[in-house]
């Protein structure tokens, strides 16, 4: 059976796209291996071709390998079907492509039921390779980061990896962190509700040296007035009624490690002149002790209010403010960083569809304008509660009756900015869904290709921010 189109030694030119593969591909015969080399390079793929299977073996490196395998059937020593079945071994996603020039019906089905992405005849059409090795590629990316996600899932993001935005603010905020991760500073994180806080002091305490010692979290207002004294500083046995036996305190329990102080501006004004003591000393009191335990801790406390003002009105030891802010980092709300909203969602609804076992939707233009003009209360919070509705197939409560119309969130904005982020956060949903293939954005778009490429430049995009 021969199939209509170029001949594998004749391969057509084709228009390159910035697939970047890798491609392995395997065939004994040099003309055939020179001729699929071209015909998938001029495509714009990565390709390292081999003459033999056990050549070819050589070049994987390990399960997550991010390619695609294209070899020939008949083949000297180990064959195609057994390199498919050695494939499978060590990857059962692995996409494996057969090409034979025997039209062996037979063969081709046993090669499908073992688990092979596609099967080709000899001749085959350039445009028809190129074709199922982008299909397959795209399907390699899928796979690999559906993995990704589990596994962040399983063990969440960690360190700068979880402060995820684009925009200047978080950028600088990202760099601060770096900048001052391995050294024993105080910080003072601020921000509002919802908006990262404990991730920013997770992400500070896991660039550190004290990264292998405990990360100890207390929020100052989840506690009654009457435990956080010894929450924070542990107790002797006896110490009040009902202290039967010694605990250790958070501060102790936190020794060569980071504790983490949240909404601060609640704890009250007996205890901050201990905790002070615990800054400027390096030293706890256990209540119903009398001898100071030396503890070596980094402090980040956290607020959602402007202790200046708490200091003005006598809530909040000026001193201690003083002691604390050496290290300010401030969060943006989620609406002054609307451009991180579309990043943000399809991280959320991704984490949500794997949790669910369901497949993350992407946004409709109706669902992103309503997105962009929310007011995002919550914050980061809410939008991962929102991401989590729509994965569940509850869009129609998306969000609550408290939006107001778009001049409300956008007011401070020209109508020209409005348009331009509405348009960046379309280009952005689009080449995240199509992992950063360039040619089926465009179509998805219905964009002339300067064109896009006038707008990615404009709104300062890369697709390789897209590729798994």
């Amino acid at each position: 059976m021969t199939a209509s189109g170029p001949s594998p030694l004749e391969p057509s030119p084709l228009e390159p796209s910035p697939e970047t593969g890798p491609v392995l591909l395997i065939d004994d015969e040099k003309a055939i291996r020179l001729a699929g080399t071209q015909t998938l390079e001029l495509a714009g793929f990565e390709v390292v071709a081999r003459a033999s299977a056990e050549d070819g073996l050589a070049r994987l490196d390990g399960p997550d390998w991010p390619g695609v395998v294209v070899s020939d059937v008949r083949l000297p020593g180990m064959d195609g079907l057994a390199l498919l079945r050695h494939l499978t071994a060590i990857d059962p996603d692995l996409p494996v492509v057969l090409i034979t020039g025997h039209g062996d019906v037979a063969m081709a089905v046993q090669a499908m039921k073992e688990g092979a992405y596609h099967f080709i005849e000899k001749p085959w059409p350039a445009d028809h390779l190129v074709e199922v090795v982008r299909r397959a590629l795209d399907k390699r990316r899928l796979v690999l980061e559906n993995r990704r996600l589990r596994a962040q899932i399983i063990g969440e993001a960690r360190g700068l990896a979880a402060i995820i935005g684009r925009c200047p603010a978080m950028e600088r905020l990202r760099q601060t962190i770096a900048a001052v991760a391995d050294t024993d500073a105080d910080v003072l994180v601020l921000g509002e509700t919802g908006s990262g806080k404990e991730l920013v002091a997770r992400a500070l305490h896991d660039h550190s040296p004290r990264r292998r010692h405990p990360f100890v979290a207390l929020n100052c207002g989840a506690l009654p007035e009457t435990l956080v004294e010894s929450e924070l500083f542990g107790h002797e046995a006896g110490a009040f009624t009902g202290a039967a036996r010694k605990r250790v305190g958070r501060v102790a329990f936190a020794h060569h490690g980071t504790l983490f102080l949240d909404e601060i501006e609640s704890m009250p004004l007996t205890l901050q002149v201990k905790m002070l003591r615990v800054l400027q000393e390096r030293v706890v009191e256990p209540l119903g002790g009398n001898q100071a335990v030396p503890v070596n801790v980094r402090v980040i406390a956290a607020t959602k209010v402007d202790l200046s003002v708490a200091c003005a009105n006598g809530r909040f030891r000026q001193d201690l403010y003083y002691r604390l802010n050496v290290v300010p980092l401030r969060i943006p709300p989620l609406r002054d960083r609307l451009e991180d909203i579309p990043l943000l969602f399809q991280h959320f609804t991704l984490q949500a569809g794997l949790r669910h076992h369901r497949d993350p939707p992407l946004p409709s233009p109706a669902l992103s304008r309503r997105l962009l003009s929310h007011r995002w209360p919550g914050n980061v919070r809410e939008l991962r509660a929102v991401a989590e509705r729509v994965v569940l197939g509850l869009e129609d409560g998306l969000i609550t009756e408290d939006s107001p119309p778009p001049a409300a969130t956008l007011g401070h904005r020209s109508l020209a900015e409005r348009v331009d982020l509405f348009e960046k956060s379309q280009i952005e949903t689009e080449l995240a869904a199509q992992r950063g293939n360039i040619k089926a954005t465009l179509e998805a778009l219905g964009l002339p290709r300067k064109t896009f490429y006038d707008k990615m430049r404009r709104y300062g995009l890369s697709r390789n921010d897209y590729v798994d």
